[in-house]
């Protein structure tokens, strides 16, 4: 699966482990942490991101960068809100160059 399109297949993943949430997954016990947990976890994620951008290699950034869109997915769906909505927000502030 190439492309964004993995990240519509990511999120149901997600949704999956918040509806029936396996005793070994990650994502749930982010879930059971609530979400305060899952909001400093994106803090923590959004920050090492931060860092690995002015000081870390492209690979170290890519990474920080897939944990931080991870961690955004958990706490979106835990708060139902979805990726599709994100982005029509997105393109609702887009205004096309004249």
């Amino acid at each position: 699966m190439a492309g964004l399109d993995f990240l519509n297949t990511l999120e149901g993943i997600i949704q999956d482990r918040l509806d029936d949430p396996p005793p070994d997954s990650y994502t749930a016990r982010i879930a059971a942490g609530g979400e305060l947990l899952a909001a400093k976890k994106l803090a923590e994620e959004a920050a090492e991101t931060a860092l690995a951008a002015v000081a870390e290699s492209p690979a170290r950034l890519t990474e920080e960068s897939a944990d931080l869109l991870y961690h955004l997915l958990v706490l979106l769906r835990m708060r139902e809100l979805s990726l599709e909505t994100v982005v029509a927000e997105l393109e609702g502030r887009h205004r096309p160059a004249p």
